[in-house]
């Protein structure tokens, strides 16, 4: 919902079991069907993922769950097995189907036989280079591309991981991935524009061992040593930082993308939110021939992250793209601390969830789809209409007096550096 209301123009969710999203609580099939009505009712669309690389016993179960989700009217089906994909193009024709980046196109041959097999639109990998969207673009001019742009990035090759299948008897192929690269790790970010700093970045010296020895090396390359950081917190290598290319909007739009995608897995609402704020303010800019506008980098930065990297889009980010610092989520510059629930125009009184510490005097931040409002919070009231001086998260909700009407959905933020 929030996505949507902040710009978003589709929204994916996964169905239960069929998708790479089996471990996320939320969706079962009446909230599906209430999501597809409800993004509907806005004229916006809603694609439903089933994109999982089945194993026979549950190919029959998908089959029924097929006929079920056919019903609900999505505006398409985000897909990966072959196999499966040629069923729904057999029994319902009429339902677009977009290829997973789980299946990893990544070369112009590829996507010229899913089109012709009746794929109408290719999630690209994440490991590919502008130059490579462009190319397939220029080959098979008549599909449409479709490009992540913001979130999570794999270590592995888009996903294709056995790592937590290996230590956890969980499958990341089958929807249950406990992210076990990304363990026992801090979070440190880089400031600034993204493709500043990676201009400035320059490779480690493979020649010097690194305190104690702790290099990795293989067998057919002794000369390259790939550095091992270790500390308390354990080792360093698999770790990859997130992906924000908005600053690389342009250049994807130049090289044939026509839909952009955030990768918004477990995050919060708030999150959902911003980015989906931050890229819609960007995309905007860039139709009406506008230039790019730093304030929607530095909201993206606000947020959760393992910092950032623009990923494989202008070059291979080798050791850059890894994060030798954490494998956690954690807040930059501001923590959002209440999220609304209703609005009295009488009385200017937003009641919130409370998310985080908050109290009177604090100078916050009203963040809307459409503007952001800087006040200072001069009283909080519980539920018995009681004032008091702060309120904590996880608490009763709040009564709080704000400068202006929020609209249907808001934020409240405290900006923390």
């Amino acid at each position: 919902m929030v996505a949507l209301a902040f710009g978003a123009d589709a929204v994916y969710a996964g169905v239960p079991k069929y998708s790479l999203r089996t471990r996320e609580i939320g969706f079962r099939q009446d909230t599906l069907k209430e999501a597809v009505d409800y993004t509907h009712g806005l004229g916006k669309k809603i694609y439903l993922v089933m994109n999982i690389y089945a194993h026979n016993l549950k190919v029959d179960g998908f089959l029924k769950e097929l006929d079920r989700v056919a019903e609900l009217n999505p505006d398409g089906l985000i897909m990966s097995d072959p196999g499966l994909i040629a069923q729904v193009l057999k029994r319902y024709p009429e339902i677009p189907v977009h290829l997973s980046t789980q299946a990893n196109t990544t070369n112009w041959t590829t996507v010229q036989f899913w089109r012709d097999l009746g794929v109408k639109r290719i999630i690209l990998s994440r490991e590919l280079h502008l130059d490579e969207i462009a190319e397939m673009h220029r080959h098979v001019p008549d599909i449409e591309l479709e490009a992540f742009v913001h979130g999570a990035i794999c270590i592995a090759y888009s996903g294709r991981c056995l790592i937590s299948n290996y230590l956890n008897h969980r499958d990341a192929n089958q929807g249950t991935c406990t992210n076990s690269c990304r363990w026992e790790y801090k979070l440190a970010y880089d400031k600034g524009s993204i493709l500043e700093v990676e201009k400035e970045q320059k490779p480690y010296n493979c020649t010097t061992l690194l305190p104690d020895g702790f290099t990795v090396t293989e067998p057919k390359r002794h000369d390259e040593k790939m550095p091992v950081f270790e500390d308390e917190h354990g080792t360093y290598l698999m770790n990859s930082r997130d992906l924000c290319a908005i600053e690389l909007l342009p250049d994807l739009v130049k090289a044939g993308v026509v839909s952009i995608k955030v990768e918004g897995r477990t995050k919060s609402a708030y999150y959902a939110a911003m980015t989906a704020r931050s890229y819609r303010r960007a995309i905007d800019d860039l139709t009406a021939g506008k230039p790019f506008n730093p304030e929607n980098l530095r909201d993206l930065m606000a947020l959760s992250s393992r910092t950032y990297t623009t990923g494989f889009y202008t070059r291979n980010p080798r050791q850059f793209g890894e994060n030798f610092e954490d494998g956690y989520s954690a807040g930059h510059t501001h923590r959002v601390t209440g999220i609304l629930k209703s609005y009295n125009e009488k009385t200017a009184i937003g009641e919130f969830e409370i998310k985080n510490r908050m109290e009177t005097g604090m100078e916050l931040e009203l963040i809307t789809p459409h503007k952001k409002t800087t006040f200072s919070l001069t009283s909080i009231k519980n539920v018995k209409g009681e004032l008091i001086h702060e309120a904590h998260g996880g608490a009763e909700n709040m009564y709080i007096p704000l400068p202006c009407h929020p609209g249907e959905f808001a934020f409240l933020r405290q900006k923390i550096v």
